[in-house]
């Protein structure tokens, strides 16, 4: 199974890589597949690689159903 989850750039790196938050976790990720990012936005993340920008509200809510299904996990 493939999972693509959104993540927030945090910073800007040289050579098209940027560090991302996963939820408070870190992440140095290739951004060379999207264009025209900035510190705050959120991008879909796959393997190390930013697919696609996403909404910031689409971004959020698609979190908050993994937390939802990863305690759903949890508690079975």
């Amino acid at each position: 199974m493939c999972l693509a989850i959104p993540a927030r750039v945090v910073e800007l790196l040289p050579d098209e890589m940027a560090r991302v938050s996963l939820d408070g976790v870190s992440k140095i990720i290739s951004t060379a597949l999207v264009d025209d990012l900035a510190i705050g936005d959120y991008v879909v993340l796959h393997v190390g690689y930013a697919l696609t920008k996403i909404d910031e509200v689409e971004a959020l809510a698609t979190l908050e159903l993994l937390r939802e299904a990863a305690a759903l996990g949890a508690a079975s």
